[in-house]
């Protein structure tokens, strides 16, 4: 199972971050002990919504959108 996920930095609540993990608890954890360089200057992070998928491909795809201008436009809107 995978998770394409939505972070918000704390410290800057405007700065979100989206990835994707097998590990959700885990992969959080990482991003707030400051091991992910993209987002270690914004720590701690606190998980806005996670998507579940059973397929990696679907998950990559959701996540890349998510990445893109009009995938940016539908989070801001719905998270």
């Amino acid at each position: 199972m995978w998770y394409v996920h939505s972070l918000q930095s704390r410290r800057n609540p405007n700065r979100f971050y989206i990835g994707l993990t097998d590990e959700l608890d885990e992969r959080l954890a990482q991003h707030n002990a400051g091991e992910s360089p993209h987002s270690s200057k914004f720590a701690p992070w606190s998980l806005v919504v996670a998507v579940l998928f059973s397929d990696l491909r679907k998950a990559q795809a959701f996540e890349r959108y998510l990445k893109s201008g009009s995938g940016r436009a539908f989070a801001k809107r719905h998270f």
